[in-house]
């Protein structure tokens, strides 16, 4: 095992965390802590009045006048009960607004690493183990409920009693003061030495969770192919591995934690029995004046002073052991929190387009005005430096030209791969996977930008389209379908927010989905769970075909979209697709040869380069890659 880094408090973590909560609630917090100053005031205090009540006492013993030291006294015993009365009320508030700061602040956190989540680049997703991901919103973003909510008022109340109690103590002997000075040193060093080591440790540990967790994502969602190639065993001992390391790391993190408390609970001990030592050699003797740096300090130390300065030692270092036990809490804390502002630190993805899609109607002349009600019509608006706006008509016309492109650096996915698709025409494309078919779907919706040539949309280049306005012009279905939670209805309109009831069944219709929906429960209303796992392959593929339909983009891409159903379904969804693609620019990308016959143009790709086109018939007469692949020559893998 590799031996951890030292990790300290990361200062610039908790200034971030410190600045977003005072932002987050500016007077909620500083009242907060208000109280909190106020309560531990109250609770220094008393060493105070214990002091003068022994003298009250002695001067009593001294006089015998009984009703002067009470009426002495009680003056002082009042005025306690009032501070800790007020002390009961400000705890009650404190506690109950540092409730709601605490899980409003997190609230808030999580919102915005969502925000954040939804600005990142596709990239990213590709890059990050899904589970680590989640790990962020659970475990990462939990830790900082201890922080806010126990942690920091812990620390400002501790502060404060610290410095309380050490001036009184100071006040009431420099020399007892010293000698509890050198027992703080010692609860220092111990206290970095454990700590130090637990806080290794905990850092550790919140990236031993997050593994665990991605870990444990990863095999439930895969748990079909972990039974079908019967890996449960493989599966039960790389799950061992990382709990195992996840146990040293729980292990020692707590070992060290655990030990901090007693020791330094006995340092306080120590300490205490050798101020009660100390305070009794200055009673029993008297002892000559002390000079430091030229200032004399008495050295007769009276009983009023050495019982109350007992009680403060007792305090002191209790309070002491307080702050050595929150160390811990804030070091995981701000793990957690630097993995999370780690997050929201990634570059968001980037969009400099200007030009957006907006609604239009086209006039006998030619003349494209804008509107907001939608016409069946879109127009690109293009601003221009000058101050001029154009529009053109949508049109679906997408020129590919000589473009390159690669995942990772030095290693080329596309190589010169030139692109035409005029208005209306079915573009097909075909080839092994990993040929680089899917890969030219990404690059039109912008979810990777490439190296080297031009994507033009209706003869403008798609890095000046605002990427919102880009995806909402193409309509995508994918092979591998992702329903949401909720019913059949909200995912059909997934595609289209602003979409009514009727639009959405017309869409589902079309497509073919409308006669297995009827027959469910609830039909357009029954609730689908898990990704839509009560129903079957196909029925899933038809509902994200309705979902691309209710869209009505004037640009469809169809990846893989009929290959997870049957022949006979895939006759009833062809009818509905033949209908959906009336007008728009399609591309699709099929393993299935026959479902791209009526395709105006067909390209076969090999190792990221377009090696042929043209038409089915075309291909077929050419006999070359297509016609073996379409003649069973060959298989596509």
């Amino acid at each position: 095992m590799n031996k951890p880094m030292k990790r300290k408090i990361n200062f610039r973590v908790l200034g971030r965390v410190l600045k977003l909560l005072f932002s987050s609630y500016p007077v909620m917090v500083p009242l907060s802590l208000l109280f909190v100053v106020f309560t531990a005031f109250t609770s220094a205090i008393p060493a105070l009045f214990m002091q003068k009540v022994f003298e009250i006492i002695g001067a009593y013993e001294e006089s015998g006048d009984f009703a002067m030291a009470l009426g002495e006294i009680l003056p002082k015993i009042i005025l306690l009960a009032s501070l800790y009365i007020l002390s009961l009320v400000s705890i009650t508030l404190e506690t109950q607004m540092m409730a709601k700061i605490t899980q409003g602040f997190l609230s808030k956190l999580r919102v915005s690493l969502f925000d954040k989540m939804q600005d990142l680049p596709i990239r990213y997703f590709d890059t990050h183990r899904h589970g680590d991901i989640m790990s962020y919103y659970t475990n990462d973003i939990g830790t900082l409920r201890q922080l806010v909510s126990q942690s920091l008022p812990t620390l400002v109340r501790t502060f404060v009693i610290l410095m309380t109690v050490f001036f009184v103590m100071i006040y009431f002997s420099v020399p007892l003061t010293l000698v509890l000075l050198l027992g703080v040193v010692a609860m220092l060093f111990v206290s970095k030495v454990f700590g130090g080591g637990s806080a290794k440790y905990f850092i550790r540990l919140q990236k031993s969770v997050a593994t665990q967790e991605g870990f444990v994502q990863e095999m439930m969602n895969g748990q079909k192919v972990v039974k079908v190639f019967c890996h449960e065993t493989a599966a039960e001992e790389d799950f061992a591995r990382l709990n195992e390391q996840l146990y040293e790391d729980n292990y020692r993190a707590n070992a060290y934690a655990n030990m901090l408390g007693p020791i330094i609970m006995n340092i306080g001990n120590i300490l205490y029995v050798l101020i009660a030592v100390v305070g009794a050699l200055f009673l029993l003797y008297e002892v000559p004046n002390l000079s430091i740096s030229g200032m004399q300090f008495s050295g007769i130390v009276g009983i009023s002073i050495v019982v109350p300065f007992l009680n403060m030692t007792k305090q002191f270092t209790g309070n002491v052991n307080q702050i050595s036990q929150q160390i811990n809490s804030i070091v995981m804390a701000l793990a957690g929190a630097e993995r999370v502002f780690e997050l929201m630190d990634e570059e968001p993805e980037a969009d400099e387009g200007y030009v957006t899609l907006v609604n239009c109607e086209v006039a006998e002349d030619g003349t494209i005005t804008e509107c907001e009600k939608h016409t069946g019509k879109w127009a690109w608006r293009h601003p221009h430096s000058d101050g001029t706006i154009t529009y053109t008509l949508l049109r679906g016309d997408v020129r590919m030209v000589e473009v390159d492109f690669a995942y990772e650096e030095g290693k080329t996915v596309l190589h010169d791969v030139s692109v035409y698709a005029e208005p209306g025409q079915k573009v097909a494309f075909v080839g092994a996977t990993g040929a680089g078919k899917t890969t030219i779907t990404n690059l039109l919706n912008r979810f990777y930008d490439i190296a080297d040539g031009k994507v033009r949309y209706d003869g403008i280049n798609i890095n000046k389209i605002r990427k919102s306005d880009l995806r909402r012009s193409l309509g995508i279905v994918l092979q591998e379908t992702n329903l949401f939670t909720g019913t059949v209805m909200e995912n059909i309109r997934y595609g289209n927010l602003g979409a009514t009831d009727e639009e959405c069944i017309r869409a589902a219709e079309l497509v073919g989905a409308a006669d297995f929906i009827e027959r469910l429960p609830d039909g357009y209303n029954t609730l689908l769970t898990g990704n839509g796992s009560n129903l079957s392959q196909g029925q899933r593929q038809l509902l994200a075909i309705a979902r691309a339909a209710v869209a009505d983009p004037p640009v469809m891409i169809l990846d893989e979209a009929t290959s997870s159903i049957d022949t006979h379904t895939e006759a009833i969804v062809a009818r509905g697709m033949d209908k959906l693609m009336e007008g728009r620019t399609v591309f699709v990308i099929a393993h299935r040869l026959s479902t791209i016959r009526n395709s105006d143009v067909i390209m076969v790709l090999d190792h990221g380069r377009i090696i042929e086109r043209g038409s089915h018939e075309k291909l077929i007469e050419e006999g070359g890659t297509y016609y073996r692949l379409y003649t069973g020559a060959f298989e596509l893998e």
